[in-house]
């Protein structure tokens, strides 16, 4: 009789243990994945390096693979006169600011320089009577025309070009969980239970895989498993 209701209760703590883990396993489940988050954020920057030349200029390697298309094009000193613009308006320096204003004119807007961008010729001789005492802002006016026609002309273009396809792959791209699936497994242990004088251990697994969130429990084998999940221990959960 001792014997019959030591089991019971025996079974009776086995469920709550087996009730407390599905608890712990739907919580689990239903909680934000932080490889989800990592891969909405990626698809919505893929998705906004084409929706408008400021956004792609933004960002490094959107600069790179805009440049290496105006390089194909054969107009990369658009590009490269409207990123010196916007470093010469962070010095405040009067000597600093001198100096700059010489190195753009020389390099982007003198008649017959390397990189000449295409500017009007009001526009150049207004910059020409600045550079004795050039501002912050002497460029402000040649750099908005020059961004206003990649905007109208280079851009649309771009977004079409293989350049920007393989910008978008790689924006695209989930960083952080390496080349393969990696499998997760978690093992929960119960306590010993008596039966027929053996001891058995009640025990219960959960294949977790990283990447496509599938779930895989009693003992069923992740399909991309490799023998390489981790064992995580429950306390940690």
């Amino acid at each position: 009789m001792n014997g019959h209701s030591e089991t019971s209760l025996d079974l009776q703590y086995t469920k709550r243990i087996r009730n407390a883990w599905k608890s712990r396993i739907h919580n689990f489940i239903q909680s934000p994945l932080p490889w989800r988050k990592i891969n909405r954020q990626e698809t919505n920057e893929a998705s906004l390096l084409g929706e408008s030349l400021e956004t792609l200029l933004s960002q490094k390697r959107g600069q790179t693979a805009f440049r290496d298309f105006l390089k194909s094009e054969f107009c990369e000193e658009n590009l490269d006169f409207w990123l010196a613009c916007q470093e010469f308006k962070t010095f405040d320096s009067p000597q600093e600011l001198t100096r700059r204003a010489a190195s753009i004119y020389e390099e982007f807007i003198r008649a017959d320089s390397p990189k000449q961008v295409n500017l009007d010729f009001y526009t150049r001789e207004i910059i020409s009577q600045s550079l004795h005492q050039p501002s912050p802002s002497c460029f402000v006016v040649a750099q908005r025309k020059i961004y206003s026609l990649m905007e109208n002309c280079s851009f649309p273009r771009f977004i079409q070009s293989e350049q920007y396809k393989v910008l978008f792959d790689a924006a695209s791209k989930p960083r952080g969980l390496g080349k393969h699936r990696k499998a997760l497994k978690i093992k929960s242990t119960g306590d010993l239970i008596q039966h027929n004088s053996k001891p058995i251990i009640l025990q219960s697994e959960l294949y977790l895989c990283t990447r496509a969130g599938i779930m895989h429990v009693d003992g069923i084998k992740c399909c991309t498993d490799t023998g390489s999940g981790t064992a995580v221990d429950s306390q940690t959960l």
